[in-house]
């Protein structure tokens, strides 16, 4: 790296940064994604519980017994918790996917030799 300009070099660190970054929010979404089908399974299996029937939910490191209806909402109140901070890792994803391609373009025109007028930042 000592031939390429230190401005180069400095977007080849930043690429590799929003690549890193990207990496990890797309594997923070496959997380929540998973948690929220579990989630929903959950709810799928309790339909078929009676309502009076004994219904248990981890409650920090213990079980506690509860009843259906309140286990329900939890679980539901969970579901809209997961999905609210997984849009906004789609928002974040996307945010970091544009910068990152602005960035890659910037840095293709610079190694083939191209400028470019500088844009809003």
């Amino acid at each position: 790296m000592e031939n390429i300009p230190q401005k180069l070099q400095n977007q080849l660190v930043m690429l590799q940064q929003m690549q890193q970054q990207l990496q990890t929010v797309i594997t923070q979404k496959a997380q929540y994604d998973m948690m929220i089908r579990e989630a929903r399974r959950a709810l799928e299996d309790l339909a078929d519980v009676p309502e009076d029937a004994v219904v248990f939910m981890n409650v920090g490191s213990v079980m506690m017994q509860k009843s259906k209806e309140k286990v329900v909402a939890a679980i539901n109140e969970r579901i809209e918790t997961l999905e609210l901070r997984l849009r906004s890792l789609e928002k974040q994803e996307k945010a970091l996917q544009q910068r990152y391609e602005q960035l890659s373009s910037q840095v293709r025109d610079a190694l083939e030799g191209k400028q470019k007028t500088p844009g809003p930042v």
